[in-house]
């Protein structure tokens, strides 16, 4: 790696550069190093060199200096039965549960990085400061300028480097900027706001009244870790007093939830924008149009299966940048995305929403037509069905369903056939077939 300071000696890099997410860790909405590694390892099968940039050293829980979203007691809520990566089960080590805690699923990552010899290609407590387009040299290629900083040799030095590269996949920017709601009051509220990408444990809450803003499995987790919860809000007063809708109320001292896509260091030069959490242009949430396909973006959908959505989309982005497939022109790619956010508008999703969606056909068919990804067989219905068990289950009981659970015949056959209920791990092809 380069030692240059500044901008002024650029090292011209013909390899693929992929920047991962902030070590964000455990459940299914929060893509931790699942889809960097994703990335990694789809890239290197098309034959592509790739650098990982990880802002963090792998501390999960941010003890490091990089604060990540993820509370001590986070467990997944996807079964690990689904949850894998293609052709590499995600088989019990010392959390045998079927919904273990974010320690056994960073192991499951490590394992699947050791396997396929990936960390070579990362750069760990490297923080990407810029990325904008390098000037061009005539040639008419565009390339990216990469400067990032990185802990130098002696105590508290800072070495900051430029590379150029041909191209670059964003992978960050989900869990970053913590969101919160305008509610009447809040400029003025006396008590503690504490947004849940800085909780960690439930401690310093003991004998608090705490409202959770926002019910989601992150609020509904923590709210079950503390002793008031309430769901909506209507006014926070100066005193500390919170208003519900019905007129009632109580003293609190803490309460938030949720996020905004966030890409500081990135320079587009407007050509990729973030509006009331839409980022865009981006066709099928992937490529902005007009630097496709030497920018692209993993991971911005929410509520997707991970990794193996993510696995997809890399899988995608690594045969276009090879040659292997290939993009629709400009125009249709923007009359696509217009499309789309016409629909989803007609329909009364909120544009803050673009990227969220659960939608099981949608994704086979994503796979199916834009890399080839096999649809899930008919002999893996069963996983589908344990999914949508998953969910009903949330719904009803969030305190328990991760530990009651009653199978059907259908998922317990298919648990049988891949080697779930003897704790042994057979030997399978992956997704493509190879072993």
């Amino acid at each position: 790696m380069s030692k240059a300071r500044g901008s002024d000696n650029l090292r011209r890099d013909a390899r693929l550069r992929v920047h991962p997410s902030t070590a964000r860790w455990c459940c299914p909405r929060r893509c931790a190093w699942s889809a960097p590694a994703s990335r990694g390892w789809q890239l290197r099968r098309e034959g592509h060199g790739v650098t990982v940039m990880e802002q963090s050293g792998g501390d999960p829980l941010g003890a490091a200096g990089v604060h990540s979203s993820i509370y001590a007691s986070v467990r997944l809520i996807t079964p690990r039965e689904i949850i894998g990566f293609s052709g590499f089960p995600f088989y019990p080590r010392n959390d045998g549960r079927r919904f273990p805690a974010h320690g056994e699923f960073l192991r499951y990552v490590r394992d699947f990085c050791d396997a396929f010899g990936l960390m070579g290609a990362v750069r760990l407590n490297t923080k990407v400061l810029r990325l904008s387009l390098a000037p061009g040299d005539g040639d008419g290629v565009m390339r990216w300028v990469v400067r990032c900083a990185k802990q130098g040799e002696d105590e508290g030095e800072v070495v900051t480097t430029e590379e150029v590269f041909d191209a670059v996949v964003v992978a960050v920017g989900q869990y970053s900027k913590p969101w919160l709601p305008t509610i009447n009051g809040m400029d003025k509220w006396s008590r503690r706001q504490l947004h849940s990408h800085s909780y960690r444990v439930p401690d310093s809450f003991q004998d608090q009244v705490v409202v959770v803003v926002g019910f989601h499995e992150s609020g509904k987790d923590i709210a079950l870790e503390l002793l008031g919860v309430a769901s909506q809000i209507d006014c926070l007063c100066e005193d500390g007093q919170v208003v519900f809708a019905d007129g009632s109320g109580v003293v609190a001292d803490a309460q938030g939830e949720k996020y905004d896509y966030s890409f500081p260091f990135l320079d587009t030069a407007g050509l990729v924008t973030v509006d009331d959490n839409h980022v865009g242009p981006l066709f099928e949430h992937t490529f902005p149009p007009a630097l496709a396909p030497l920018l692209s973006f993993v991971g911005v959908p929410k509520k997707v299966v991970v990794p193996l959505f993510y696995e997809v989309q890399a899988r995608w982005v690594a045969q276009v940048l090879s040659g292997r497939r290939s993009l629709p022109p400009v125009e249709d790619m923007l009359r696509a995305v217009e499309e789309y956010n016409r629909a989803r508008d007609a329909a009364g999703v909120p544009k803050r929403l673009t990227h969220d969606f659960f939608d099981l056909e949608y994704c086979d068919e994503f796979g199916e037509k834009r890399c080839g990804f096999p649809r899930l067989e008919s002999r893996l219905e069963w996983k589908k069905e344990l999914l949508w068990s998953t969910v009903t289950g949330m719904r009803d009981d969030m305190e328990s369903f991760r530990d009651d659970y009653h199978d059907s015949d259908l998922v317990r056959e298919g648990l049988r056939s891949q080697g779930w209920l003897n704790g042994r791990a057979p030997q399978q092809k992956d997704q493509s077939g190879t072993e």
